[in-house]
């Protein structure tokens, strides 16, 4: 136990630390559980009444087992939450509701799941943090493959797979590999990665934060606790990320590690800084100014996204293994589901599911792995991006756009003089009609550029369906 929980249970009236919960999905049950096995006092809340909850029964079992314990509350949080030690808020959960406000201005302090999993994390386990708007699951599955591909004893967890409090954390491990959103890093205390990772910063989630700063600055909470004994690593072409290590005295004594895609850069003028980082070259990757792939054709990965993730993936590993040796582990790797994924060719016709694209950089990423024709599948609950910013990237690439989701009309407005739009009622007839309209030797490409909660449980499901059309089709 770290230092914070140590000093809530110094500080408890019964010395026995008493938490509140604040959401009962897969992050909160995490929490409950693993404080509940340490000892704790715990108290699960929701504003869901309980017939809406699909986990139900995990819960019932949960309180089954550790009914002196733990008690939970449904339909609202009430003001039983303001008699705990600390509150552990699920990212879901904006820290702007009024009940939050008041717990702040009663002086409760408030952590996210992965500060308060890290109060258990053994002190020599090594932490691999990454962050950004795009990428995060790539990058860091790729670091989880790499790590355990040479032997390591190695956890990938956070916003990707399991929540982190679900592991053994107590005990030692050689790497604890997290993916972690803007809103897990909102509510840090002691939260130190050994590598911290951000691949970039674009607009996202506007609808949450009171503007694209606080948004930036959110993420650069990765790095907040780091001293000069940890690595800290930034893509060099982010405009966002150079500008806070300029303007902010916090970041700007910080000494960073940087990434880039050099062939992008106008003239090689940054090369000095870059051979201590990571670098493309004319299809060859560089760490530490070493050749470490000589042709980035052959990796599973494409895109120049990837390409980045994969030079922050290298930069990740690289004190700790010799990247002469990681060439066929990079081979190995195979690209994640939902991510740009190859479904299927029908009669020419290359079917690719991207439903993880839930802002408009992942589809101007997207839109840039292509050379073929494009029927682009766009659309999806809005979260407050302006959609105009991919005419330039759809211009000469994308043939027909097919709008879905409560942004339809509105994407409509937007793209209609350029491009051959239709507005679907349903996602079944959107996608049948691009069997109507697609071509031998063209690109159905579903990358929305929102999110999903507007027709679907999540991205995954949007995905899933995706693909399940598809091949009922081909059958």
């Amino acid at each position: 136990m770290r230092l914070f929980l140590r000093n809530l249970q110094k500080n408890s009236k019964d010395k026995k630390i008493h938490i509140g919960v604040l959401g009962m999905a897969r992050s909160g049950l995490a929490v409950a559980q693993k404080a509940l096995q340490n000892g704790m006092n715990v108290l699960l809340s929701d504003n869901k009444i309980r017939e809406n909850f699909q986990n139900i029964e995990q819960i019932e079992n949960l309180a089954k087992n550790y009914e002196s314990s733990l008690k939970i509350e449904f339909g609202g949080h009430t003001e039983k939450l303001f008699n705990m030690d600390c509150l552990v808020v699920s990212p879901g959960i904006p820290l702007n509701i009024p009940f939050l406000l008041k717990a702040k201005e009663k002086n409760i302090p408030l952590i996210s799941e992965i500060e308060f999993a890290f109060q258990f994390t053994h002190p020599d386990t090594k932490i691999i943090a990454i962050t950004g708007s795009n990428g995060k699951s790539t990058t860091a599955s790729l670091i989880h493959h790499l790590l355990k591909s040479q032997g390591f004893d190695t956890i990938l967890a956070g916003n990707i797979g399991e929540a982190y409090s679900c592991f053994d954390i107590e005990n030692k491990k050689d790497f604890i590999v997290l993916e972690v959103s803007s809103f897990q890093l909102e509510l840090i205390n002691d939260f130190k990665p050994d590598v911290a990772l951000i691949l970039n910063i674009t607009p996202d989630h506007l609808d949450r934060y009171k503007s694209f700063d606080d948004y930036a600055l959110a993420k650069f909470n990765i790095f907040k606790n780091q001293d000069f004994q940890n690595i800290k690593i930034l893509n060099f072409t982010d405009i966002t990320s150079k500008n806070i290590i300029k303007k902010i005295e916090q970041y700007s004594d910080m000494e960073f590690v940087f990434f880039a895609n050099l062939d992008s850069l106008e003239g090689n003028d940054e090369y000095p800084t870059l051979m201590k980082g990571g670098y493309l070259q004319e299809k060859k990757i560089y760490i530490n100014n070493i050749e470490i792939v000589s042709d980035t054709d052959i990796l599973p990965l494409k895109g120049p996204h990837n390409m980045q993730n994969i030079l922050a993936a290298l930069l990740a590993v690289s004190p700790y293994i010799d990247l002469s040796t990681i060439y066929k582990n990079l081979c190995d790797f195979k690209p994640l589901e939902h991510r740009l994924e190859s479904v299927v060719t029908l009669k020419g016709v290359e079917y690719i599911n991207d439903s993880k694209a839930t802002n408009t950089e992942s589809v101007k990423k997207a839109l840039l792995s292509f050379d073929k024709p494009i029927h682009l599948i766009l659309g999806g609950y809005d979260k407050g991006e302006d959609f105009y910013v991919l005419t330039d990237y759809m211009m000469g690439k994308v043939k027909n756009l097919y709008l879905i989701g409560n942004t339809a009309i509105k994407m409509k407005e937007i793209f209609q003089e350029k491009f051959d739009c239709e507005v679907f009622l349903s996602f079944e007839k959107a996608i049948f009609r691009t069997f109507e309209k697609a071509h031998e030797g063209e690109v159905v490409l579903l990358s929305p550029a929102c999110a999903s909660y507007d027709w679907f449980l999540n991205f995954e499901e949007r995905g899933k369906i995706f693909k399940e059309l598809i091949n009922g089709y081909n059958k």
